[in-house]
């Protein structure tokens, strides 16, 4: 199904999903999850027309590399060779750059009724990024979950971390501060004042980023530690569980990632943004911000003869 054209000139193809009582739309565009419905309920924020993903979105739904999550100054170094990023959060680069996967076109490999696999060669130097890098994701819908398979390979030495951007309302509407979440991590991920990891990795426990026990959103968002809300990197040792009170939706979370960028939407504004302030929350698996500054977190490269492979799940009991 067509879904518009790119100032460009690509086209933007959409495609439907049907499993049960799930049902899912994917965009070219980014590799979007446009939406999500669970028993009817859209359960992620969308947007309606492509116009409004090109100036309203704030990467919803979208796949976002060649980095996720933000690299310190916009640089790193990679086996001597230091590599210089579009900076587009401040100092730093967040997500791949203003010109990163969540504003290209994907290729559609392959769609059946429930799955689609959409494609994407990354240039060399695109974006600052070294080698050729060839990425794949697969959306599989059964009826009861959303799975997504991620593979890439590249043709010279680079860094990688990919990542859908979701935002989740389990109530279909309305605000997330009562959703309540439990994030299986004894560990978080402090950050100074532009959001860089301070290389911490820090406890929990007395602290309002706490989960182990399930906690609504906005019973302590207000603390000054959180500087404004939850926008942090998660040191997973298991699952995560989100569950919407009144109408008792759940979902749990599993992935093959280290880590978890837990968002509460602070910066949906309900202007520049399709949504509001706190319309929805992100879960974004992954591995750690600006891993390739920080020797001590796991390691985002990749290197010729490897493959990078990720797996998440979004399940619905």
């Amino acid at each position: 199904m067509n879904f518009g054209t790119t100032p460009s000139g690509e086209k933007v193809e959409r495609h439907v999903l049907a499993a049960g009582r799930m049902r899912a739309s994917v965009l070219g565009y980014g590799a979007i999850l446009q939406s999500l419905e669970v028993s009817g309920v859209n359960v992620v924020l969308g947007c309606d027309t492509l116009e409004d993903y090109l100036t309203r979105s704030r990467y919803f739904g979208a796949v976002v590399g060649r980095y996720g999550n933000r690299i310190a100054g916009g640089r790193f170094t990679l086996d001597g060779v230091t590599h210089r990023l579009p900076v587009n959060n401040g100092p730093n680069s967040l997500h791949g750059g203003p010109g990163g996967f969540s504003g290209r076109v994907w290729r559609v490999a392959e769609v059946s009724g429930t799955t689609v696999t959409l494609e994407y060669v990354s240039a060399d130097g695109e974006e600052g990024y070294p080698g050729t890098l060839t990425v794949s994701l697969t959306y599989t819908l059964t009826e009861d979950a959303l799975r997504l398979d991620y593979r890439a390979t590249t043709d010279a030495p680079t860094v990688l971390n990919l990542t859908n951007h979701s935002y989740f309302n389990l109530a279909g509407g309305g605000d997330v501060l009562k959703h309540v979440v439990r994030i299986d991590a004894d560990r978080y991920l402090p950050v100074d004042s532009s959001q860089i990891p301070t290389g911490e990795l820090a406890p929990v426990a007395g602290t309002p980023f706490d989960f182990t026990t399930p906690h609504e959103i906005g019973a302590r968002i207000a603390d000054p530690r959180l500087g404004g809300g939850y926008d942090h990197c998660y040191v997973l040792r298991g699952g995560i569980e989100v569950v919407e009170p009144a109408g008792g939706r759940v979902m749990e979370v599993s992935t093959t990632e280290p880590g978890v960028q837990f968002y509460s939407g602070n910066l949906l504004d309900g202007v520049a943004t399709a949504y509001g302030r706190h319309a929805g929350l992100c879960l974004e698996t992954q591995h750690f911000p600006d891993s390739p500054n920080q020797e001590h977190f796991p390691s985002t490269v990749l290197r010729p003869g490897e493959e990078f492979a990720s797996t998440t799940v979004y399940r619905f009991p």
